[in-house]
């Protein structure tokens, strides 16, 4: 399940790309199939552990050519970046500036390592759904780790273009899944057990999994109307 569109970010074969955040890979998998050379970043170990396997069973299983494309999993501090300046060409940057009380500091470095005349993909929680979750549940944002702040679409963009990028573009994503975040909430965020919670998700992976024509017009209907996700392409000046 993408948040950011490649097509939109101007993803090319042999693009290097940083996935910050990576989670367990999400982004960074589908641009190496797309040829990319990707770093998959992530402040845990159990996430770059998990890519990096990841990475190689693609490899072994011929999804991608390692012999040809550079991938890599890097445990990191979105605050210090262990990359030069204008390292990359793309960056990915998915539901990750919520959580990083610096959230400017991440934003510098992002653009100090993307290329000048690069390109970024920013995703945060969108402010209507994500305020019904923080007034459904405390459980669902005060932990450690947790969001720690709820972005206006304004903010989110004057905050990114004060670092130096452009903004180019925009659009909502998972508009399926902002009811869901709703029903957890309610009954628990941990009540993984509930009638109702057991088979919205199921809805949800067959959404992912088979991608019916139903639900994906479901989807585009209601991402503009309250996907639980923003996302912000940008650019970087220059070149």
């Amino acid at each position: 399940m993408l948040t950011a569109r490649y097509d939109q970010l101007g993803l090319q074969s042999g693009d290097r790309i940083l996935d910050l955040g990576c989670g367990f890979g999400r982004h960074a998998f589908e641009a190496a199939r797309r040829g990319a050379n990707v770093v998959a970043l992530d402040a845990g170990r159990d996430e770059v552990e998990g890519v990096a396997a990841m990475f190689q069973a693609m490899a072994e299983a011929g999804e991608i050519d390692r012999a040809a494309l550079h991938t890599a999993a890097v445990q990191g501090d979105a605050l210090h970046l262990p990359f030069a300046d204008a390292t990359f060409d793309r960056v990915i940057c998915s539901e990750v500036l919520e959580h990083i009380p610096d959230d400017v500091g991440a934003m510098r470095e992002l653009a100090r390592v993307l290329r000048p005349g690069g390109t970024m993909a920013v995703t945060v929680p969108r402010f209507g759904p994500e305020l019904i979750n923080w007034a459904l549940s405390d459980e669902y944002h005060n932990v450690p780790g947790g969001h720690i702040r709820i972005y206006r679409r304004r903010v989110l963009r004057e905050r990114l273009t004060s670092v130096g990028l452009d903004v180019t573009a925009q659009h909502y994503a998972h508009g399926l899944h902002s009811p869901y975040w709703w029903l957890k909430c309610f009954v628990g965020t941990t009540n993984d057990q509930n009638w109702f919670v057991r088979t919205y998700h199921r809805l949800l992976v067959w959404d992912i999994m088979k991608a019916p024509r139903t639900t994906r017009l479901a989807e585009m209907v209601l991402a503009p109307l309250m996907g639980k996700s923003i996302v912000v392409y940008l650019r970087k000046a220059g070149a």
